[in-house]
């Protein structure tokens, strides 16, 4: 699935209105830093309203706001979270892992040589046979007729085009995953997630 599929589903927050009739599985907390900011956008923070309760009672988040779908035992009623933040700064990694979500997510989904969203795989910029290695620097998202017509060339070689790729950061990494955002928003989460589309009210 990529960008266009995914602003498309996403272009909607679900509105609190249904929380009373939501199920529980359909009630994941947007998990915030310390700081109030996401653990992280892509994938995004959320842990399940289990996993939010448990970590209330065990006084490692604050809620910073709820369903109003509510949960009964027979010594308590709680309303399900649906924003927490830890009490604890959490320090995130400088570099994220090289997978190869990761790796389209810093190219935007888009081919490096035409800019095609289509039939997205990954070329090697300085071939395996002459002695390019699997890493950040030497891996760019591609179609897969870009991949065809470049081959087992250097992009000088087959005349194409590449801006050369970089080791991200996780913060870039983040910046880039505002503008594919999830295809679960609840309303009470939207104070704390800034994402670079328009999304409908």
């Amino acid at each position: 699935m990529f960008k266009a599929e995914l602003i498309e589903r996403a272009a909607k927050f679900r509105s609190a209105a249904d929380d009373p009739t939501r199920t529980l599985e359909s009630c994941p907390a947007l998990v915030l830093n310390a700081d109030y900011t996401p653990l992280s956008y892509y994938p995004l923070s959320l842990w399940p309203w289990q996993t939010a309760i448990k970590a209330v009672f065990l006084e490692r988040v604050d809620i910073v706001a709820s369903y109003d779908r509510a949960v009964h035992s027979q010594s308590l009623d709680m309303k399900v979270p649906s924003v927490i933040a830890l009490r604890q700064y959490v320090k995130t990694s400088e570099f994220p892992a090289f997978t190869r979500f990761n790796l389209f997510l810093r190219d935007k989904f888009s081919c490096q040589y035409c800019g095609s969203q289509q039939h997205l795989t990954y070329d090697h910029v300085i071939p395996r046979r002459q002695g390019g290695k699997t890493t950040w620097e030497n891996i760019a998202t591609a179609c897969a007729p870009c991949n065809m017509k470049k081959g087992g060339r250097t992009p000088k070689q087959a005349g194409m085009h590449l801006v050369r790729p970089i080791r991200p950061t996780s913060w870039q990494l983040q910046q880039h995953g505002k503008a594919f955002p999830p295809n679960y928003l609840h309303e009470t989460w939207r104070d704390w997630l800034y994402w670079d589309i328009e999304l409908e009210e």
